[in-house]
């Protein structure tokens, strides 16, 4: 079987090289020999597979029976036709590098020399298949896709990486089937083989290393395994033994993995050093502390899943009501957590529900399955001591040492609803979990039990200071619990539990899980799912600027100690010279001297002998010693001409000033932006600080096209992207910078900017209200556009998902531009009562401004009719008051353009084009609604003869039903026609002071009919209004626009 070796297909591939001529395609196979999938007869034609199929008939029609030469030619010729062509003929040559191992080496040869995007197309796709058809992959495609990984790190394509991580991605957790022990050795294989390449990559580094570390649990027993994992193990050990600082980004769940392997004799001594030696690995590091209390990212808790496995877990999370969960959790569980070896994965699941899945609060407040009950589920279904144990330790380890400003509510959140929702119908369950917290403080690691009862405790307050539980006594002192356990926790968290009074069974108090669980349980819970879950590491909820409550425990600070750069491993790979002046530059005394030192680097690197080759170690070095103009703000506290030069003076901004001098023909040019892209991989601030620079440098006015040049000379190579990236950054570490920066950035880039809300929401969702004020000024100063007519109505359409105060500032610097409302008046069809009251108070004050156009009518009027939506009513109202005749004639003219044959108005559910529908029926319950409003007020809006006329109208071709619901109003134009020589005014008293008139005006006409309208949103209102607004999931059923 051709998984069984990983290096097969590269024999094979260089033998069927040798075979002689024929060009790329020669000797391909019969199409039936090309099948990518596996597939049955029942399946139709995967699209993708069809498409690479296509491409490489393309290219074997040009190569196959001519010269080598000639296919060379016929290619190259195709290629410069245009992008469609280059696409085709790259994918093309993939495709048979991929089903024709014989002929594996020579299309990759060919594909090197007609690719034009560095291999961009194929990277793509190759990630695009693992990430997608990697489960229906033929097994002979499998082993020329790792062996087309392999050649194309060999190469140093930019991007390999990235498909690295892709792959380490397919190995799963708890699984030693061959094919999938088969998979992790070839990709172990490659990273052993291209180690130097490796070390180029921090996060390559990191996502390795956290991905074999976990393997290493799962294979063991076999010859084969056993050697598996020593090779494993070798690998690892040497990358925190020379790249600990690289390592050390996973963060505290680095220590988590390293404990279940502690036991394996070469952890053993890296434990001693980690404990007793920290500054053996790394003069950086100051011990385990540092490791602990760093949040591990959403990346490495993502990437122990497949993509499959992720996809069933956010259906689950996302699609699947409570209650109904049953069939899903069972065919996963066969699928996936059927064996003893898959026990290990329930961490890996329980550490990516606590950390990545967040959902919003509309999907909390929904009947979708929450993540405690599939947190519940997993340790309910554990048959294994030790597995149960690391369970509980995955679902605890971010109370261990949580802090408010670093860590996320929603990481804890989980552990707290599992103990409180078991307490009835799982009660071992909750007093389990509860002890594991308890005991997991000594315990954990003894020296540092003040650290893990203070986290344990913040948490603990977290959850109760953000109502996660209003109170925890009636977890804590639950008579459920045996009086051993409730006498612990009284005696370990006494501020949570109620007043010791002389039942003590029975106390008042919610539970709040104060101390963590035990350095062995590693629990997965997924209590909270969305349909949009983001894995963006940035999704945290770093609130809570009120008063804190005052503890006994208090944060314990930690001095910050700079410990001196060690450059030296890079050192060895400069020239001699440049080792001086980087030397020196480490040595530099003062900004003036390191300035100096830093323009002989820039000269040196201009010249024309300097080897390119050494970008990427020069670019290691300056990262490392110039760490500390990354740390801290960046914009000066006071902002004068002045202050911001001489904050441009930095060593490492010498850089940016020299591209700012320069043509962009230059091949200098070109060469200094090799450096920053070096510079970018490895420090992403880089980015913004370079936007920075060209902001506010008097030496870069006007440059700030030479950003564009940067984006696409980075590995990301697309300007929109990098400056979201680097925005997304800079949002991150300094809001002020991102203020400064927003006005020229979206006066630079404005398509860029104002063609999607991305950037308004990175801004909206961290600026105060001084900050939005200043931005509005911005504005109205003509300093900043941040809307334009073509695309506003879009991207208000998308802050319906956004926060409260999101929203509200995105309205308030809309409303600072000059952008007619009628713009953006069909939003209206878009905003349900319950669920977009933010947009609705904004557009509501908005258009009582506004004198009434038929437009802004007919959008008014098109809203669902509902006894609890008073929009349209409220503004109706004004508009009598201010402009009655005007909206009479607009309301008159929408009653005689709809005046046909009346029907129930259509579900707006069922089509967007149905939105902006107005039906007659709508009119005239509005009408009826305003009436009733008006009924004890002196307007005499409908004793205008337009509105009696218009009705007059209606009543002549309406049916029976609709003369008998809407009576009331037609009474109107009856008493115009019968007394028509009678004032207006006399018809109105009449009609409005009828006895039914009277009786309905204390109840709303649609308070119990069954019409179209009122049950579009009948199930909408049955469900809970969110507190909170997040990301939304999908529409709510029967909503009025979707």
């Amino acid at each position: 079987m051709e998984l069984q070796k990983g290096k097969g297909a590269a024999a094979a591939a260089a033998s069927g090289a040798a075979g002689g001529g024929g060009g790329a395609g020669a000797g391909a196979g019969a199409p039936g020999g090309g099948r990518l999938l596996l597939s049955t007869s029942l399946d139709a034609k995967d699209e993708l597979e069809e498409r690479l199929e296509r491409c490489m008939s393309i290219v074997t029609s040009m190569t196959t029976g001519v010269s080598e030469r000639e296919a060379n030619d016929a290619l190259n010729a195709y290629v410069c036709k245009g992008p469609p062509q280059h696409e085709e003929v790259c994918l093309g040559l993939f495709t048979l590098v991929l089903t024709e191992p014989a002929q594996a080496q020579k299309c990759y040869r060919d594909l090197a020399l007609v690719s034009r995007d560095g291999m961009n197309i194929v990277l793509n796709k190759i990630n695009q298949i693992l990430m997608e058809k990697y489960v229906k992959l033929q097994d002979t495609c499998r082993t020329q896709l790792v062996w087309l990984v392999r050649e194309l790190v060999k190469s140093g394509v930019l991007g390999a990486d990235g498909v690295c991580m892709t792959f380490m991605k397919q190995i799963a957790g708890g699984d030693v089937t061959a094919k999938n022990i088969w998979l992790a050795e070839s990709v172990l294989d490659i990273l052993t083989e291209q180690r130097e390449w490796v070390l180029k990559s921090s996060i390559l580094i990191a996502m390795a290393l956290y991905t074999y570390l976990r393997l290493i649990v799962d294979h063991h027993g076999t010859a084969q395994l056993q050697a598996l994992r020593q090779k494993e193990v070798d690998f690892c050990i040497s990358l925190l033994r020379e790249r600990f600082m690289e390592c050390l980004m996973i963060g505290r769940d680095l220590v988590r993995l390293l404990q279940n392997v502690a036991r394996i004799p070469e952890f053993e001594l890296l434990w001693k050093d980690i404990i007793h030696n920290p500054q053996a690995l790394s003069p950086q590091f100051t011990g385990i502390l540092q490791l602990l209390q760093s949040r591990t990212s959403r990346k490495f808790l993502a990437c122990r899943l497949t993509p499959d496995m992720e996809s069933k877990l956010l259906f689950m999370t996302s699609r699947v009501r409570f209650g109904q969960q049953k069939r899903y959790q069972d065919w996963f569980q066969r699928q996936y957590l059927s064996t003893p070896d898959s026990q290990s994965l329930r961490c890996d699941l329980i550490r990516y529900i606590c950390g990545v899945v967040h959902p919003s609060n509309e999907v909390l407040s929904s009947d979708i399955l929450p993540r405690w009950a599939i947190i519940g589920w997993l340790l309910t279904t554990c048959t294994s001591n030790v597995a149960a144990s690391n369970a509980k330790l995955a679902l605890f380890y971010d109370w261990l040492f949580f802090s408010p400003d670093k860590d996320s509510i929603m990481n804890i959140e989980p552990a707290i609803l599992v103990m409180h929702h078991s307490m009835k119908p799982h009660p071992a369950i909750t007093a389990t979990l509860l002890d594991f917290m308890c005991r997991i403080i000594p315990n954990f690691y003894p020296p540092l039990e003040g650290h893990v009862r203070q986290g344990v405790f913040s948490s603990l307050n977290h959850i109760v200071e953000k109502r996660v539980l209003a109170h925890l006594a009636p977890l804590f002192d639950n008579p459920k619990l045996d009086k051993e356990l409730r006498a612990m926790l009284r005696e370990k968290f006494p501020e949570f539990c109620s007043s010791p009074s002389p039942p003590v069974e029975v106390k008042i108090e919610e539970p709040v899980s104060m101390e963590m669980d035990n350095h062995m349980s590693d629990k997965d819970e997924s209590c909270y799912d969305n349909a949009e879950a983001a894995f963006s590491d940035d999704e945290e909820d770093l609130n809570s600027k009120g008063k804190k409550r005052e503890f006994r425990f208090h944060p314990i600070k930690e001095t910050v100690v700079e410990e001196p750069v060690d450059i030296t491993p890079y050192l060895d790979q400069l020239d001699e010279s440049l080792r001086d002046k980087v030397l020196q530059l480490q040595k530099g005394s003062d900004t003036e001297a390191q300035c100096e030192v830093m323009q002989e680097i820039v000269d040196q690197v201009l010249e024309e002998d300097f080897d390119s080759e050494q970008l990427s170690v020069l670019a290691s070095c300056l990262q490392e010693l110039f760490k500390a103009h990354f740390r801290g703000e960046v914009l000066p506290e006071e902002v004068t001409e002045e202050s911001l030069e001489e904050s441009v003076g930095k060593p490492l901004y010498l850089i940016f000033r020299n591209l700012c001098q320069m043509q962009e023909d230059n091949s200098s040019f070109s060469l200094l932006l090799d450096l920053l892209s070096e510079l970018y991989q490895k420090q992403p601030k880089i980015g913004y600080h370079l936007l920075y620079y060209l902001r506010a440098s008097k030496a870069a006015a006007g440059k700030m096209n030479l950003y564009e040049s940067f984006a696409q000379a980075t590995q990301l190579g697309d300007l929109h992207t990098c400056l979201m990236m680097d925005m997304k950054a800079c949002q991150e570490d300094d809001v002020r910078l991102l203020c400064h920066l927003t006005p020229s950035i979206y006066t630079e880039f404005p398509d860029e900017t104002l063609r999607s809300g991305e950037l308004l929401n990175m801004i909206v969702a961290v600026i105060d209200s001084a900050q939005l004020q200043e931005l509005v000024c911005h504005v109205m100063m003509g300093n900043l556009v941040m809307f334009r007519k073509d695309s506003v109505l879009n991207i208000l359409i998308q802050s319906l998902d956004w926060e409260t105060f999101e929203q509200y500032c995105a309205w308030q610097l809309f409303l600072a531009h000059n952008i007619p409302l009628e713009t953006i008046i069909p939003i209206l069809q878009h905003l349900k009562y319950k669920e977009h009251p933010e947009a609705l108070s904004c557009l509501l004050l908005q258009l009582r401004r506004e004198k009434p156009s038929e437009e802004m009518v007919k959008m008014v009027l098109s809203r669902p009719c509902h006894p609890d939506d008073q929009f349209t009513t409220s503004i109706l109202r004004h508009w009598c008051m201010k402009h009655d005749e005007l909206l009479a004639e607009h309301i008159k003219s929408l009653l005689i353009k709809n005046n046909s044959l009346p029907r129930k108005r259509q579900s707006l559910r069922s089509s967007s084009s149905k939105l902006a529908q107005l039906t007659l029926e709508q009119i005239l319950e509005h009408l009826d609604n305003l009436r009733l409003n008006l009924t004890n007020t002196k307007q005499n809006f409908f004793s205008q003869t337009p509105i009696l006329q218009a009705l007059q109208h209606v009543q002549a071709s309406c049916d029976e039903a609709h003369k008998m619901k809407f009576s009331d109003l037609f009474s109107l134009a009856e008493e115009y026609e019968d007394s028509s020589t009678k004032p207006p005014k006399s018809r109105r008293k009449a009609a409005l002071s009828s006895p039914r008139s009277r009786k309905n005006a204390t109840q709303p006409p649609n308070a119990e009919e069954e019409s179209g309208s009122s049950s579009a949103s009948e199930e909408e209102d049955t469900k809970p209004k969110p507190t909170k607004r997040k990301r939304k999931g999908s529409s709510a059923v029967g909503s009025d626009s979707d």
